[in-house]
């Protein structure tokens, strides 16, 4: 673990020492926590400072910090747990003294009941309330964290029982969750639902990305106590929506890993057979539910609902509980792997700022015998802002390199597949960024780089973009933090698997973001899933020369980008977020039909809110058997709320049908 300015280390020195002496300073310093096992694989409590040669980067380092942490495993008498009034008036409690962690176990139960449905919230909560009465031993710190939009402190670490019981008492089972139909049937037109990322702020509305914010902003907070922590996450799986960003998850792992915090997953949703099938709604329709394919699909979403959860646990060094009726399981798991351990601590000697990775190593001496549990390294501080001209560029491709993104700037990114001929789709890259993240000097001027890199699955760079765009508002400048700024580019890639990373950087105070996902562009029309365009919903048309950064293609663009006609371009919607003052507009395109009918369709669960009148297509000139298909919806008579897009699709004269649906929110 790394220290900025000023950090207050709490170390006892010795028996004979009883004293505790604090260390104020301004350098940074490097926390690592051992465990050192013995062949039974019990601690061994007996190691000295000299037995221990610590290495980073290959260097040895001198250690100035040394501390055996020696955590009790006795457990406290059962508790009784008082019966808990909803009505009584919540008693006043005074602030819980800070604890000293010296000799503790620090455990944080984070609830995040964004993506947890009230079934599943009273279970994590009789879960918690038991373990805590039960389970606790004389050496636990305890502390409760809960997220619904925002991260909540709700009781610091203590070790009083009763106050950390009545706080999980008091959590209230209500509808947070983004349960939006889960039946869902992605191939079968006549099952509507969809699923959604709810959230209130268009910059949110990728649950994923806010939700693994707020476990890395309490990471952060943890990471001021140099001991171990273990992070206990209740979740009902971390569901994916659109093109997700990797970075957010990368950025949490290494915050994590860098502040000695391990995460121990537990699906509150407990032992499932992932079917498909749920008898709190309707039976799904369609073909799908015949050909397998519906049960495959509600398959995959159920494992790709634990994935998030297992990569957290693994690359932490913690431990998931994913399938078990018995939460209570995972918590004490979690409570069992912090053991007795040492504290080292040292200066490093390399005091670069560059954000790479230090590689740390630990010996013993080899009449030692031992098993060695730490953490592999960690990242160095970076540092982006104030360079000069010639710095600027190196230091963009490195942050382009570097295994630790930079999440400040927070980004939404939406990738659309056109087809433009045989063995070759058209990609519109869209990348919005909120207007509020980026502070603008007295004049009002500032400059936005963009660089990015798209990779086969070999791993080879087949796409570059690189880009400045310089914004000059002016007397305008106070608007710009309720607006977006929308970059936009065209890919030409061939089907296949990709990886998308694309850096942002405001070079006013080096505020930067970085955006990493995997994708797959569809195959030529023979595949089912290429017959028809992505669906494309937007707010508004601009002229082409309104565009704010196309990476050098604007003598191109016209021709290249589907979204092009008459000299205007349909501006995508990439939060997808809407106002009930706008109209949506949708577009897509259909392959090799002969002749093509649509209507427009919203959805709300399995209810329809709005059907449009028959759509007709018409053809694209210059590109043979591709028709286009528009449509508009006023949104002054939809109340605000999630819903489902969906484009459906009649081409009469080959008998085929087909559709695309896409999430939808709109706000008042």
């Amino acid at each position: 673990m790394r220290f900025p300015l000023a950090i207050s280390l709490v170390v006892v020195l010795a028996a004979q020492q009883p004293d505790i002496i604090r260390f104020e300073t301004s350098a940074s310093l490097v926390v690592v926590n051992v465990t050192v096992r013995d062949k039974s694989g019990k601690p061994i409590p007996t190691l000295k400072k000299e037995d221990f040669r610590i290495y980073e980067d290959g260097k040895l380092q001198t250690l100035t910090v040394f501390e055996f942490q020696s955590l009790s495993a006795e457990k406290l008498p059962a508790l009784e747990v008082p019966k808990f009034d909803p009505k009584a008036p919540k008693p006043e409690e005074p602030e819980p003294v800070k604890p000293n962690f010296s000799d503790r176990r620090a455990l944080a139960l984070f609830f995040d009941f964004a993506g947890m449905p009230p079934i599943d919230q009273v279970r994590a909560r009789d879960a918690a309330i038991k373990f805590l009465s039960t389970q606790l031993t004389a050496a636990d710190l305890v502390g409760l964290y809960t997220f619904s939009s925002t991260l909540k402190t709700v009781v610091d670490f203590t070790d009083d029982r009763q106050r950390l019981i009545r706080a999980v008492q008091s959590f209230r089972s209500t509808d947070l969750a983004d349960d939006f139909a889960s039946n869902a049937n992605a191939d079968d037109p006549d099952s509507a639902n969809a699923e959604l990322a709810a959230d209130e702020a268009e910059f949110n509305v990728f649950n994923t990305d806010r939700r693994l914010g707020a476990l890395e902003d309490l990471v952060n907070q943890l990471a001021k106590i140099p001991e171990k922590k273990a992070v206990i996450y209740f979740a009902s799986g971390v569901s994916k929506t659109g093109v997700e960003n990797q970075s957010q998850l990368q950025a949490t792992v290494n915050a994590a890993v860098k502040g000695n915090v391990s995460f121990y997953p537990i699906d509150t949703r407990g032992l499932q057979v992932a079917t498909g099938l749920d008898a709190s709604v309707a039976a799904p329709r369609g073909s799908g539910v015949f050909s397998g394919k519906f049960q495959s699909q509600a398959r995959d979403k159920f494992n790709n609902e634990q994935e998030t959860l297992h990569t957290l646990a693994a690359d932490t060094g913690g431990k998931a509980l994913l399938d078990s009726n018995d939460l209570t399981l995972g918590m004490v798991e979690a409570q069992k792997s912090v053991e007795s351990y040492y504290t080292l601590a040292y200066y490093s000697a390399n005091t670069a700022k560059d954000g790479r990775f230090r590689k740390i190593r630990i010996e013993l001496p080899p009449t030692t015998k031992y098993a060695l549990d730490y953490r592999a390294g960690y990242y160095a501080d970076k540092v982006w802002s104030k360079l000069d001209d010639n710095e600027r560029e190196k230091q963009l491709a490195d942050a382009l390199a570097l295994g630790n993104p930079a999440t400040d700037l927070p980004l939404a990114v939406e990738l659309l597949y056109f087809r433009q001929g045989r063995g070759r789709q058209m990609v519109p890259l869209a990348i919005k960024i909120p207007g509020s993240k980026i502070p603008l000097a007295k004049k009002g001027s500032t400059q936005l780089d963009f660089i990015a890199q798209v990779k086969d699955a070999r791993g080879r760079i087949v796409q570059s973009l690189r880009d400045e765009i310089k914004l000059k508002l002016g007397a305008n400048a106070g608007q710009l933090a309720s607006k977006s700024l929308l970059y936009d580019a065209v890919l030409a890639l061939a089907p296949g698997d990709y990886s998308l990373k694309a850096l942002v950087r405001e070079n006013q105070s080096g505020t930067m973001g970085t955006f990493e996902a995997r994708f797959r562009v569809p195959g030529d029309p023979a595949a089912p899933e290429s017959a028809v365009s992505s669906l494309v919903i937007g707010a508004q048309r601009e002229p082409l020369s309104a565009a704010v950064g196309d990476a050098g293609q604007k003598k191109k663009l016209a021709a290249m980008n589907p979204l092009v006609f008459n000299g205007s371009k349909l501006v995508p919607s990439v939060t997808h977020v809407f106002k009930r003052s706008q109209t949506l507009h949708a577009f897509a395109e259909v392959y090799q039909a002969g002749s093509a009918a649509a209507t427009l369709a919203v959805y709300q669960g399995r209810k329809k809110i709005y059907e449009s009148s028959p759509l007709r297509g018409v053809a694209v000139p210059n590109r043979e058997g591709v028709m286009a298909i528009t449509g508009d919806l006023p949104l002054r008579n939809v109340p605000p709320g999630e819903y489902t897009c969906q484009l459906n699709i009649v081409d009469a004269a080959g008998g085929r049908f087909a559709f695309r649906r896409t999430p939808l929110v709109i706000t008042p």
